[in-house]
């Protein structure tokens, strides 16, 4: 219980500071950055040091970003500065950011290099683990497919993926965009290790990632809600654009109290 809690207090302050930046900046994609806030503090708090993290979902970067100060990796100010002139905080994850390994913007770009990471590091025979969290919607990327074949082929069991599948993806929910399901079956045919969890409980997320898959990439679908947190942001494709205006972060921040 102690464990969950300090990770649920942490996820509640790093996404009170999203609404609030995201007021501030005036910036779109609040619902895809607060889908992803669990898996993110469980990552940070557990696994990185030792390890490389990649945000193939660019457009979340302002979680990536909040979470990023909270451990430090940035400062408060250049936090604030998200969405104002020269700032170093792009609108896209930038590897110009302190703790930040790889630019992602268009998606299906970070698999790709995660993938070459993670085969560097099998080469040069280093003990690191590369962790690649991913949109379901990049699941509609060739480039996306072609990596986990690379990755299984090459048996790359330093690699971890993790699918946000919060199901909403740009103008409509992802099912009525490209079907991907049977997901499971699908990712178990080219090749990977999978494991299905509630993208949301702390216990889930910490166990699968202690998963030490042999010869096959790992592969976790991650169940999450978009807008996560914020009732009225939650399941809704509204959010994917719109930023909170003063009445409404308001209304957000209460509830996350």
């Amino acid at each position: 219980m102690l464990l969950e809690k300090n990770y649920r207090n942490i996820s509640r302050d790093i996404r009170k500071k999203i609404l609030k930046v995201s007021n501030s900046a005036k910036s779109a994609h609040i619902g895809s950055s607060l889908s992803i806030v669990d898996i993110l503090v469980v990552l940070y708090k557990k696994f990185l040091k030792k390890n490389i993290f990649i945000l193939s979902k660019g457009h979340a970067c302002l979680a990536y970003y909040c979470v990023l100060q909270k451990f430090n990796y940035i400062t408060d100010k250049i936090l604030k500065s998200y969405g104002k002139n020269n700032t170093i905080l792009l609108s896209h994850v930038s590897h110009k950011v302190p703790g930040v390994v790889f630019s992602t913007g268009s998606l299906g770009h970070g698999l790709p290099y995660a993938v070459g990471r993670a085969l560097a590091e099998k080469i040069d025979k280093k003990n690191k683990k590369i962790y690649v969290l991913i949109s379901d919607g990049e699941l509609n990327e060739g480039t996306t497919w072609e990596s986990l074949l690379f990755a299984s082929f090459h048996k790359l069991d330093n690699l971890v993926i993790i699918i946000d599948y919060n199901k909403i993806q740009s103008l409509d929910f992802t099912k009525n965009v490209l079907q991907i399901e049977p997901l499971n079956k699908k990712l178990i045919s080219f090749g990977c290790n999978v494991k299905i969890i509630n993208g949301h409980n702390y216990y889930k997320i910490y166990n699968s990632l202690l998963y030490k898959s042999k010869n096959k990439p790992y592969v976790i679908i991650a169940n999450t809600i978009k807008g996560k947190g914020v009732k009225f942001m939650e399941n809704s494709i509204l959010w994917h654009y719109k930023s909170p205006n003063n009445e409404e972060l308001i209304k957000a921040i209460n509830e996350l109290e």
